[in-house]
């Protein structure tokens, strides 16, 4: 006997619930790996929230304010934010371009070998961190903002092409297919057919790299790759609290417009890639 109101009372009776012990067993392993890290690394809380060094850390934060406003700080800062702009951009533009180009092969358009070979390269560039790739670049092209563009470009170049390979793969070959049985070559099916596809995407990938890359780009200046981190290291080395606090603020407004505006533009592409 079979019906839809059978159907409807096995669908109401309760499933029985079975412990996932795969899962408790994960979570006990972790929390087993953070217990042993804070022993191992045997660190002293009431030596860091002590009475001594509160003291010490609260003299320490007031020596930021008030933060040193004068004209031609400000505007040396300004260029410092400018600097750390332009690394962070044409970085990130050199990476679109050379991220594309690898996501080519590593989404096996030139074969199984050329797909193998472009991940691994797109691998080894992005296990390499940005400040590790900053340090050998001030070795290979000196101190200044060209070896942070290249620490960026290396890295983000690892990122953008393994997300716009993904992206490839993941687009629906229907289109492209159809051109080709039409007699279309190649090139042009892919132009007009997946290309479009996943423009927009790649688009609002390569503007969240933009947002990280403002950021990192103000770090690897404490590495000798310029803009605002270089000078903040340099105004922190002779404690100058008063300058370090004006650069900070001109770091966390960049960062702040840049979000803003990459948020915005990547709401209004939202609506073209779903």
């Amino acid at each position: 006997m079979s019906g839809p109101g059978l159907t409807a009372k096995a669908a109401a009776l309760p499933v029985e619930w079975r412990p996932c012990w795969a899962c408790l067993g994960l979570a006990l392993a972790l929390v087993a790996a953070v217990v042993a890290s804070f022993a191992y690394l045997a660190v002293d809380w009431r030596q860091l929230f002590g009475g001594e060094s509160m003291r010490l850390m609260a003299r320490f934060v007031r020596e930021f304010f008030p933060p040193d406003l004068a004209p031609a700080f400000v505007a040396k800062a300004a260029w410092g934010a400018l600097q750390t702009f332009a690394v962070a951009a044409i970085g990130t533009l050199l990476a679109v371009v050379a991220g594309g180009a690898l996501a080519l092969p590593a989404a096996g358009r030139f074969g199984l070998a050329a797909r193998l070979a472009a991940r691994f390269v797109l691998n080894l560039l992005r296990s390499v961190p940005e400040l590790v790739w900053a340090a050998l670049m001030v070795i290979a092209a000196g101190l200044g903002p060209f070896a942070g563009t290249l620490a960026l470009a290396l890295h983000t170049t690892g990122v953008l092409g393994r997300l716009y390979a993904e992206s490839l793969e993941n687009a629906a070959p229907v289109a492209e297919r159809a051109l080709r049985d039409a007699g279309s070559g190649r090139i042009a099916a892919f132009a007009y057919a997946t290309l479009p596809l996943v423009t927009a995407q790649g688009v609002a990938y390569a503007l969240y790299r933009l947002e990280m890359n403002i950021r990192m780009a103000a770090v690897l200046g404490f590495v000798g790759a310029g803009g605002l981190g270089q000078m903040l290291y340099f105004h922190l080395s002779i404690f100058q609290q008063a300058q370090a606090a004006t650069l900070l603020g001109a770091m966390f407004l960049l960062v702040f417009a840049v979000d803003s505006l990459s948020a915005f533009a990547r709401a209004r592409l939202a609506p073209a890639h779903g």
